[in-house]
């Protein structure tokens, strides 16, 4: 059985602080300093005139932060299950932002997200929460939604593979990875909490899916063994 999202939310309350520093939060997910780097850039090319941003899976607010570098004052909307994430969160988007920060808390499958209302959507290592075919299309169908015509959705998160062997590949160079920041005791945990929580699906999976539900102009900015950055403009 995957873990529950209540066992999920409890397991991020007590993480505050590990991923309000980028240097120790996130190093487990491969490039993702670099990545957050990278779909900031991107975000703000393809809209530069956007004023309303939705993180979704804030965490600590690290990569609204990032995407205010690179667009100061404009508005934010965090969304997370963790209350003490997304107050964390709030403290520190608020200071770098003279625009207005919203919170809600709650799991992406539920919260109401609104039509037309945002010009940036990130999410950052949470879609690999959702299990179902069925909640996959729902969510990327009510993220198409949430945006205005020319808004764009980012993604960075942990992806499988359509091959069994290349998975196989790709997994045992991430858990080199992992042996490489620490030693093969902390592989081990990375890859047990990952098989407890985590149901990720194929970038090409995700792919297909964004196109089908009316994105356009879809790109990948980085891909590095299970992990992948990529992202996507509605249009219409």
């Amino acid at each position: 059985m995957k873990s529950t999202v209540d066992e999920i939310r409890a397991r991020f309350d007590a993480d505050v602080e590990r991923f309000s520093n980028l240097e120790t939060g996130q190093v487990a997910a491969q490039d993702s300093a670099k990545c957050m780097a990278m779909i900031a850039r991107a975000a703000a090319a393809v809209c530069p005139e956007g004023r309303d941003l939705l993180d979704i899976g804030c965490g600590a607010g690290n990569y609204s932060l990032m995407l205010l570098k690179q667009r100061p004052g404009v508005n934010v909307t965090l969304v997370d299950l963790s209350r003490p994430m997304l107050d964390r969160a709030q403290q520190r988007v608020g200071e770098a932002t003279a625009g207005s920060v919203n919170t809600l808390q709650g799991d992406v499958r539920e919260v109401d997200l609104g039509a037309g209302r945002y010009d940036w959507i990130l999410a950052a290592a949470v879609l690999h929460h959702l299990r179902s075919d069925a909640e996959w299309v729902d969510v990327f169908t009510r993220l198409h939604a949430a945006l205005r015509p020319g808004g764009s959705l980012w993604i960075y998160d942990m992806v499988e593979h359509e091959s069994a062997p290349v998975g196989t590949m790709m997994q045992s160079d991430y858990g080199d990875y992992l042996v490489s920041l620490k030693d093969a005791a902390y592989r081990d945990h990375v890859f047990d909490y990952i098989q407890q929580e985590d149901t990720p699906r194929p970038l090409t999976f995700q792919m297909e899916l964004m196109r089908s539900v009316g994105f356009t102009n879809i790109d990948v900015l980085h891909k590095n063994t299970c992990f992948a950055a990529f992202g996507g403009i509605r249009t219409a």
